[in-house]
Parts: structure tokens; C-alpha cells; sequence
């Protein structure tokens, strides 16, 4: 099982079209899937946009009563496929963004990764489009400010929130964190979370991707410049994260 990991908040013009395009390639790639759609308190209507692809597509719709931001979002939505799994060792969760920022068109080729062996998938950017300069400035740059402890051997954009992890590899990650898994915010948190998952894995493969915030429906919401100093911020707390889960302490599931 694929389990598809999506955070939203006040995404009704691309959430929809989003889920449509997934089934479209799991159509044409035949794979056993869930939709978790992580509605972080929208106020846009994007409670009524998902109503009715409910009923069509294997989709669970998971809402925050209070908005919680992307982090905690994601981490809610890996935490349920792990409750929703029976073969940790086998199915994976993939996170992507409901903006049309990841391509889904991606999706085939990070699932063959996992399917190959690989335990951590990292859809690395490579930005296209007309952005903004400084968006274009923190993704060339800002993983250079990612501590060297927390960064992946073989991984260049250690920022990325275009990811797939085998659950076991995540049950890993949090045994060896604690709760909750995330414990920064923005742009950190995808480092953070990179980190722990990379040191559970036995194998991390990259794939590198396009990433279009021009094909969002409404403006950007990041500041750059507040991203690349919270990341600069956090670096004492990426510095000091658990080490690697005791080899075999997961071979029960």
C-alpha cells in the first residue's frame, strides 16, 4: 500500500484537480493506494471541494479544528498510515504538497525506488517556472545553512518536502525521537524530518524533480528570508538529533 500523504490549508482551487491527477497516474501505474488529506482549518471552501471525491476515490480526510501549520500536519498524516498499515516492512508513505508545487507525474519512478530497496526517496527541486528570486535564492542556498550532522550523505537538497519513506523506516524514526517526531517549524521541520528518517534508512535514493510554485493558485506564502533564519536558528537542535535505531530493532514488525 501507497500511502499519500497531502497537507492542505486553503487549497480549494488546486486540491481537487490535485487528487485527480494522482488517480490518473495510479490508472496508468496500477498500484494499491490511500489519499490522507490533512485539511489544516481552511476557511476557502476546501472542506466542500473534497466532500464529493470522498465518495470516488480511496480518500480519508483528516481536519485540524484549529490550524496546527504544515509540520504538524504531516506528521498527523505519517503517523495514520502507520496506524493504517499491517505490513510496515513493505508499504510506503509519500508526502507532497496540495499546491501543485511536486509533480505527480513523478510518482511511478519514486514508488520504483522503494519497490527496488530503498527505505527514503527524496524528490530533490529543481526550480522552474518564473519564481521569485528569493525563492529561487532559498532553494538553491538554503540547505547549505542544514548542519552538517543533519545532513544526508549523497543528498544536495536536504529541504525538500517532496518525499517517500517505507513505514518502517518511520516507526524507526520515531522510536528513536520520541513524540512528537517534529519538533521545529517551517522549512526546519523538512530538514528535521529528513534527517530522522535518513538515519533509519539503509538505503536513500534521490530523484530529482521539477518544483513550480508558478502553478500555484494564490500567492506564495513564504518569506524566504524568515525561512532562512529559522533554519539558521534551529541549526543546535539539528545538530543534536538520535542517532541511528538499534540494527534489528524493528525486524518484529
Amino acid at each position: 500500500m501507497i500511502y499519500l500523504c497531502i497537507p492542505s490549508h486553503d487549497e480549494a482551487k488546486t486540491v481537487g484537480l490535485l487528487l485527480w491527477k494522482v488517480r490518473q497516474v495510479f490508472a496508468d501505474f496500477p498500484r494499491e493506494y490511500q489519499l490522507l488529506v490533512g485539511d489544516d482549518a481552511s476557511t476557502d471552501g476546501t472542506r466542500e471541494v473534497l466532500e464529493p471525491y470522498t465518495k470516488v476515490l480511496p480518500l480519508e480526510v483528516i481536519r485540524n479544528g484549529r490550524r496546527e501549520g504544515t509540520a504538524r500536519t504531516v506528521e498527523r498524516l505519517l503517523k495514520l498510515a502507520l496506524e493504517r498499515t499491517d505490513r510496515p516492512k513493505r508499504d510506503a508513505a509519500i508526502v507532497l504538497h496540495a499546491d501543485f508545487t511536486h509533480a505527480v507525474t513523478a510518482l511511478p519512478e519514486i514508488i520504483k525506488k522503494i519497490d527496488s530497496g530503498a527505505d527514503l526517496v527524496i524528490a530533490e527541486g529543481r526550480v522552474e517556472g518564473s519564481e521569485p528570486r528569493g525563492y529561487r535564492w532559498l532553494r538553491r542556498w538554503g540547505p547549505h545553512l542544514v548542519p552538517r550532522a543533519a545532513r544526508i550523505p549523497g543528498v544536495q537538497d536536504g529541504l525538500s518536502g517532496f518525499l517517500a519513506v517505507r513505514l518502517a523506516s518511520l516507526r524507526g524514526a520515531l522510536k528513536a525521537s520520541g513524540d512528537p517526531l517534529l519538533k521545529l517549524d517551517g522549512w526546519a521541520a523538512r530538514a528535521e524530518l529528513l534527517a530522522k528518517l535518513g538515519r533509519q534508512s539503509r538505503r536513500t535514493d534521490v530523484l530529482t524533480v521539477p518544483e513550480r510554485i508558478d502553478l500555484r493558485e494564490r500567492p506564495s506564502r513564504i518569506d524566504p528570508w524568515e525561512e532562512a533564519k529559522g533554519i539558521w536558528r534551529a541549526r543546535p537542535s539539528l545538530r543534536d538529533l538520535p542517532a541511528r535505531a538499534r540494527p534489528g530493532a524493528d525486524e518484529a514488525a
